[in-house]
């Protein structure tokens, strides 16, 4: 199957292909969504398939996802979706990555696809709860506008509702993930070195040991940690709700005085600097929750180093991205919340070994998913589908022999079918 070179809204420009393996065509294409907005995204046509699974994550680049040549061999087409903040938290507004999205599935159903399934990997899946979510409201009924207050055209998009969910090792959402990482111990929010010796997990006065071996906390200090970790939150959202409405005020003065300075304050960026997110317990002591994770954080094996680092969770935002992705408290893109929305044939895989889900986040998460038609598993592997133990397969193709069992009797795929 050969996409349509169109140029209109939703449906997407053919701007160039790519060498692909026998019986694939790899096109990638700009789209415009409902905003005005330019993204791109490749489709991975596989010849015959009348079924195509958009993969998406509201802030990675998801072209070369290692599950791209699994899901081909099960038989069906892959549209890689690209959002308009890719690598970047310092703008990422998950209500305007829904529109994106958006744009993503009008364009596979204009290209003649009679099933679109959604795949949603880490932060994908929560966005893709989130997209279905909305998706399958009346337009009248989504939302209207931001956690920060700025208004979002979803009722006026058009939004297809996909035909089935692929979750693979999905988090609780980013504001729930940062809830649990964030550390509380630092007491002064412009400076990185701050610490309060009674809630600094990596104390060893505390229950902290010497990496690589377990650390121990009492359950007195996790019931204050976890207590202090949002209070945290809290104090961030209070200053980023300040800082929103500030530039809110400016922009409405603008449209009463058109004072260029007005509209000078309303652009101006406010840039919220949180430090020291990689202290989560759970990464150095595995008998919170265990599952078969290594010790350490997605970071690394280091997180009370990495915790200090520049690279980590909600590091640089806008106020909007703060309270849209990284509040616990104000986003709505929020896995549980979404899941309630969620009423179609619905696979969850977790692994066994992820150290951003953890079982018991994940059990909650899989419950509240609303459809009656949902399956879950268990794979080894840990969350970016590497091998918990060197010589087993990747997490990644253990998770596609259930893809392949799931898509089977549901929905058509191409033949031939991958051998094993």
């Amino acid at each position: 199957m050969s996409p349509p070179a169109v140029d209109r809204l939703g449906a997407g420009r053919d701007v160039r292909r790519a060498e692909a393996p026998p019986g694939v065509t790899v096109s990638t294409h700009r789209l415009t969504t409902f905003d005005g907005t330019e993204i791109e995204g490749v489709l991975y046509s596989l010849d015959g398939a009348a079924t195509a699974v958009a993969v998406m994550h509201p802030r990675q680049s998801v072209t070369h996802h290692p599950m791209i040549p699994l899901l081909l061999r099960s038989g069906v087409s892959v549209w890689t979706q690209g959002s308009r903040s890719p690598n970047n938290d310092l703008a990422l507004v998950h209500e305007q990555a829904l529109l994106d999205a958006a744009a993503g599935h009008v364009f596979l159903r204009d290209t003649g696809f009679d099933t679109v399934l959604t795949f949603g990997h880490s932060g994908g899946g929560t966005l893709s709860a989130f997209y279905i979510e909305q998706a399958s409201l009346e337009p009248g009924l989504r939302l209207d506008v931001t956690p920060a207050g700025r208004p979002i055209p979803l009722a006026g998009a058009q939004m297809p509702v996909p035909d089935g969910a692929i979750f693979l090792a999905p988090h609780p959402g980013q504001g729930q993930v940062l809830l649990h990482c964030i550390d509380p111990s630092v007491m002064d929010e412009s400076d990185p070195m701050s610490v309060d010796s009674a809630l600094d997990m990596y104390s060893p006065g505390n229950g902290f040991a010497e990496p690589p071996q377990p650390s121990r906390y009492s359950v007195d200090f996790l019931r204050a940690y976890r207590r202090a970790q949002r209070d945290r939150i809290a104090r961030i959202d209070a200053r980023a709700v300040e800082l929103a409405a500030e530039t809110s005020k400016a922009r409405a003065r603008f449209a009463r005085t058109g004072d260029p300075a007005d509209r000078r304050t309303g652009l101006a960026p406010r840039v919220i600097t949180t430090y020291r997110t990689d202290a989560d317990p759970c990464y150095v002591d595995l008998s919170i929750d265990p599952n078969d994770r290594h010790y350490g954080s997605l970071f690394g094996r280091r997180p009370d180093l990495t915790n200090y680092g520049l690279v980590g969770f909600g590091r640089l935002t806008t106020p909007d991205a703060w309270l849209s992705t990284w509040s616990a408290n104000h986003t709505n893109a929020d896995f549980v919340r979404c899941a309630a929305g969620v009423r179609l044939p619905t696979l969850y895989l977790e692994f066994s070994g992820d150290q951003a889900a953890l079982p018991t986040a994940s059990a909650r998460m899989f419950e509240a998913l609303a459809g009656e038609d949902k399956i879950r598993g268990v794979v080894r592997g840990q969350h970016f589908g590497q091998p918990i133990a060197e010589g087993e397969p990747t997490g990644y193709a253990a998770a596609a022999v259930h893809i392949d069992r799931w898509l089977d009797g549901r929905f058509a795929t191409a033949p031939p079918r991958r051998t094993r």
